[in-house]
């Protein structure tokens, strides 16, 4: 190696702020360590830090680094002023997006039957709108991609995919599970037959999913809905060779999850293990890294590392970020942004979310014929069950809550995961799915016209009150409807009309569908946060097509009549 390119490598250390005994998010000096992501981040070039790790090298990693190298020698205490910076960037990178070629999903049709079931005329016409934005978030990743992987942060899969939307310009894990759900009532099987191929292909390649389809998100995941992507494609089309060829994957990922994402807790005596999100790596985040440099100001170096860690970990729950995730000095569930402690936390959520995949697993290898690993995974949910209802159930209140592993106690903070063991179906006895609607009704949550808020504490975060999010939404409503009551129905019918008033009413002002809406303004996308609201949108489409579809006949775009009385908290 050339000696200055040697002496400014050496460097990297300075600026990454990683500790050897941890890794980096990922190998490249370029894109998740090093001072051209340093330097380039922190002179705030762009007005998204993800607008660089997105961008494509023009030249290959050696030849960037060796020319930033003779730059910063050239310049003051190796700092390269902005104005040259960019002048560099636009010598050595292309902008984010050329990774991508135009695609259109050639299993697009105009009129998927689903459409046929919507009652109310602009809600049917509103959908068909729906549906074809699935054209305009189609993506197919260049060849290139996979024959020079190094000049690119994109990870290279297969298939073409179905993105989010916005910034958000690549696939994403636990989104995807809306967007392919969507694409089955779309009859968009072939796209969504592809999208599930390139989460094996992930499986494969790396023994779990990555957050998103970006190397910088290589060492952390999202909540893990593989498993739930193949049934929902299996019962649509009956494959029987797909759910064996898909299989083994799931198994995989199964056990990345239990092996590095699991917690033993002893509790009256019994030891139960439960699982977290937990990402070990002490560093910024490339997509985000001011935002976590300066939150890390003024710690020392051993408590910025377990920020960066604890940061990483709230990103790998899906809820990025929230009052949910705090835990302050005294454990208690308060605090602000530098209080996350995600690790810290075993969430209701991701536990009801196991439980389903380890009932699902077991369905599934019913189907192929295999009794003895169908009992293996029908025992995996009961000790889990067992361990849901030791650690986090709370009979007094009648929901779920999550256990602080600092405390050993419970957040008895309002979110709608506290209701996620009512969707996965994963609790002992009737009376616990209806003392938990008794818990929504009486907390406060059902008072906003346009959805559920993620809580009810207002803490800037966008993963907190005034936003309301489509899976929850969509969780939530799911769950109460499976219940058997007719009161949990009807709050579920209630509940999907204030959701699709409020994506419906957004769409009328603004032709768009936004990530998140604002629980209090009808139509007002939601806000706060690390970025601005973004448009598309993936999960969003996905969820206002499920409940087309299951509330069709029913629901209503609201004439004078019903949507004042919709705009009224319900009746509790």
């Amino acid at each position: 190696m050339h000696k200055s390119l040697f002496l400014c490598l050496s460097t990297v250390a300075l600026y990454a702020c990683v500790n050897a005994a941890l890794p980096p998010p990922c190998d490249s000096e370029i894109y998740c360590t090093g001072p051209i992501l340093h330097q380039v981040q922190t002179a705030k070039l762009f007005d998204d830090d993800k607008y660089f790790v997105d961008m494509k090298l023009r030249e290959t990693p050696d030849v960037v680094l060796s020319a930033f190298c003779n730059l910063s020698n050239e310049s003051p205490n190796n700092t390269v002023p902005p104005a040259k910076l960019q002048e560099f960037l636009s010598n050595y990178f292309e902008k984010p997006g050329t990774e991508f070629e135009s695609w259109t999903p050639p299993d697009w049709h105009t009129k998927p039957k689903f459409l046929g079931g919507i009652a109310d005329q602009q809600l049917r016409n509103w959908a068909a709108k729906i549906h074809n934005l699935w054209k305009s978030l189609g993506r197919k990743i260049r060849t290139g991609v996979k024959d020079h992987p190094e000049l690119y942060s994109q990870i290279y899969t297969p298939h073409p995919v179905v993105v989010p939307g916005g910034r958000f310009r690549e696939l994403y894990y636990w989104d995807s599970y809306w967007v392919i759900n969507g694409l089955l009532l779309s009859e968009m099987t072939d796209t969504a037959h592809g999208m599930i191929q390139n989460f094996l292909y992930l499986v494969n390649r790396y023994g779990f999913i990555p957050n998103g389809g970006r190397i910088y998100y290589e060492r952390r995941s999202q909540p893990p809905f593989l498993t739930l992507m193949v049934e929902s494609y299996y019962r649509a089309t009956m494959d029987k060779e797909f759910l064996r060829a898909a299989l083994p994957a799931l198994e995989q990922e199964y056990r990345f999850w239990m092996q590095n994402r699991s917690v033993a807790v002893t509790l009256n005596g019994a030891e139960h293990v439960l699982n977290r999100y937990h990402v070990q790596v002490g560093s910024p985040r490339p997509e985000s890294y001011t935002d976590d440099l300066e939150l890390a100001e003024g710690l020392t170096e051993d408590r910025k590392e377990q920020l960066w860690m604890e940061l990483k970990a709230g990103a790998e729950s899906g809820w990025d970020f929230t009052s949910r995730w705090y835990v302050d000095r005294d454990g208690h569930n308060n605090g602000t942004l530098g209080d996350t402690r995600t690790s810290q936390i075993l969430p209701t959520d991701l536990n009801a979310l196991l439980c389903l995949t380890e009932k699902t697993l077991a369905s599934f290898h019913r189907i192929l014929g295999d009794g003895d690993s169908a009992a293996q995974y029908d025992q995996a949910a009961a000790r889990r069950l067992e361990a849901i209802e030791s650690l986090l159930w709370d009979a007094e209140r009648g929901a779920w809550f999550d256990f602080n592993l600092v405390t050993h106690s419970k957040h008895f903070e309002f979110y709608p995961s506290n209701l996620a063991p009512v969707w996965a179906q994963c609790y002992s006895g009737p009376e616990m799915g209806e003392k938990a609607v008794q818990y929504l009704k009486s907390s406060g949550a059902l008072q906003f016209p346009n959805g559920v808020p993620t809580s009810l504490r207002e803490s800037g975060q966008q993963w907190d009150y005034p936003n309301a999010w489509p899976p929850l939404q969509h969780m939530l409503i799911e769950g109460l409807s499976k219940l058997p009551s007719e009161d949990a129905k009807q709050l579920a019918f209630d509940l999907a009309q204030r959701w699709i008033k409020t994506n419906w009413l957004a769409y009328m002002k603004y032709e768009a569908m936004f990530e998140k809406y604002d629980v209090n303004g009808d139509g007002k996308p939601g806000g706060g946060g690390e970025y601005e609201v973004q448009l598309g949108f993936g999960w969003t489409n996905g969820v206002a097509l499920q409940l087309l579809d299951q509330y069709g006949a029913t629901l209503t775009s609201g004439g004078s009549r019903v949507l004042s009385g919709l705009l009224l908290p319900l009746v509790i």
